[in-house]
Parts: structure tokens; sequence; C-alpha cells
């Protein structure tokens, strides 16, 4: 009988430790993620959209507590990430460059639009130094480039005697508009070009050539960082319209208006974040001096330029969240 009793204790003592440990496990929640998903943002392969990204998955993270992870890619592959749903975020969908896509994916709810990022860009296919126009100032349009003074100011070695020009990535969307603009200026028999592997590519070729005081030609856009800290002119071009753009390209670019997408899914998985999201406030004022800083050292890194913006800026980024996330991501800061 008294091994009976002593079973019973036993076996009263492993149920109890049971039933502590689900109940453990029920309030582990408060030191973890618990069911919330982990959110992906789209690592497109240039400076402010990384940026952009690292700053708004630190606030998710330390925050709102949710995973975070990335998927790098460009504008076209990680676009069809989202309608997909393997990617979450994107944080800079360009528009028009993007626009057949975007109002594809629009009309089948593949996407729903939460606000804009940088706002309003220029870009353009061609773009010199203003030293060059400087030293010409009748190169002013796209049309002079056919004419053989300024035509051999860009020929190189390796450009079969044409015009080099510099365009667009391969794999981001403005490299079909800028072969399509180059085709109906009629330059092709006047350019060769040159589509480089990374936007940091393009950077450094430009910054290589107008550290020399070289001729360059080339893509270039607003929110790039020689965009925001080099001296360069677009040539003149015919201007956009609507017609135009649908049908030749034989025009300039519409000013891009940079888009915050996120697919479906958050808007019910994550609608705290989502909510943080449609409340972002980083435009192309707020991320020159990011920039700025990001250039000043080949050892910055874009963390590095996140963490520095959050620091240095907090009365701008918590009016983005609720003051109690507010709290919790200066308290992150502070261990960083």
């Amino acid at each position: 009988m008294t091994r009976w009793f002593a079973l019973k204790g036993v076996l009263a003592l492993i149920a109890l430790l049971a039933v502590v440990s689900l109940v453990a496990a029920a309030c582990g929640g408060d030191d973890s993620n618990g069911d919330k998903p982990t959110i992906v943002f789209s690592d497109l392969s240039w400076d402010s959209a990384q940026v952009q990204n690292r700053i708004a998955q630190f606030i998710v993270e330390n925050g709102y507590g949710y995973e975070t992870d990335v998927i790098a890619g460009d504008t076209v592959p990680n676009f069809e990430g989202l309608l997909k749903g393997d990617i979450h975020v994107d944080m800079e969908v360009w528009l028009p460059n993007q626009q057949a896509a975007w109002d594809e994916a629009i009309a089948a709810g593949q996407v729903v639009p939460v606000g804009e990022s940088l706002g309003q860009d220029w870009q353009s296919a061609f773009v010199i130094p203003q030293y060059l126009a400087d030293e010409y100032p009748d190169l002013k349009t796209v049309e002079d480039l056919k004419k053989p003074e300024f035509n051999e100011l860009f020929v190189t070695p390796d450009s079969r005697g044409k015009a080099r020009l510099v365009s667009c990535v391969t794999g981001w969307a403005c490299e079909a508009v800028n072969a399509a603009q180059i085709e109906a200026y009629g330059l092709t028999d006047y350019v060769s070009v040159v589509n480089p592997g990374s936007g940091s590519a393009i950077f450094e070729d430009l910054q290589g050539n107008y550290d020399r005081q070289d001729p360059w030609l080339g893509y270039m856009w607003g929110t790039a960082n020689p965009g925001l800290t080099l001296d360069l002119v677009r040539l003149e071009e015919p201007p956009y319209s609507d017609e135009c753009w649908l049908t030749t390209k034989a025009c300039g670019y519409q000013d891009a208006t940079i888009l915050i997408a996120v697919h479906p899914s958050l808007t019910t998985d994550a609608p705290d974040v989502v909510e943080f999201l449609r409340n972002w406030g980083f435009n192309i004022e707020v991320y020159r001096p990011v920039a700025k800083y990001l250039a000043s050292g080949d050892d910055i890194e874009i963390q590095d330029a996140a963490i520095w913006y959050l620091k240095n800026n907090e009365a701008e980024w918590s009016q983005w969240v609720p003051a109690d996330i507010a709290e919790m991501v200066t308290e992150a800061l502070d261990d960083v």
C-alpha cells in the first residue's frame, strides 16, 4: 500500500509538471514572436531601397516583434516574388517604369499599395556631367548625339566607334525602356549600349569618369548617390506624354512615383505593420543626408546608414509608430 501511495505521488508530480510546462509554453509568447509570420522584404539592388528596408526591418523586429528576412534581386524577378507571396513588402515600386505590370497586378488583386516611399524622382538615360556641359554648351539635346563632334566625345576603345552609353542594369524595368528610347530616337547606329550588372557598377563607372573629368553618357536617377552628390545634366528630350509613352517612347521619362506595396496576405497576417508602412515618411529630402553619410566612408555599410538615421532622427520616425513601439525601438538602439 505504501508503494501504491508513493507511485500515485510520482504520477501526480509528473502530471503537475506537464501542466506547468503547457502553461509556460502558452505564456512564452512574451519572450518570442509566437505565431507571428516572418516578414520578407524585397532587397532591390540599389542603396535607397536597401536603406529603407533596414530601417523598416529594425522597427518591425524591435518594435512589433516580427522576424524579418530579405530576398535579394532586381525589379522584375522581385516583383514576381511579391505577386506570388514569396515577398511581403516592396519599399520601392517605380512608376511608370513598372506601370504595365503594376496595373495588371492591381486589377488582379495581387498587390496592395500602402503609400509612397521616396515620393517623386527624376530619371533619364541621357545624363552627362555638368563640367562636360560647360565645356560643350551646344551639346544640349539627345539629337545632338548624332553630330560627329559630340558623338566622338564618348567613343571608347571597346565601343566600336560609337558613343558609349551606360544604360540600365539587366533585369531592371528601365532596361527595356531605355532600349526602346534609343531605337525611337534613331540612335541605334550612334550609341553602343553597356548594361552593367548592378547599380553600384553604374555608380562606379560614373564616379571614375567624374573624378578624371572625362566624358560620360548614361542612365541616372535623382535618388541614386551620384544623383544626390554630383553635378549632372540631363540632355533635353521631347516632353513626356501618355500617348508617346504607350507607343514609341520617343520622349523623356515622366518623373517617377515611388510606392510601397505589400502582398495582400500581410493585411491580415500583420495589420499593425501595414499601418506602420502607411505612415512611412521617408522622402528624398529625408534620404539625402543618409546617402551622404553612406558615401562618406568606404567602411560604412547599408546597416550602418540605417542605424545612423534611426539614432539621429527619432523625432521623425517616431511619428510613424505608436509611442510604446517607439520606446521599444529606442531601447534597442541603445544596444547597437
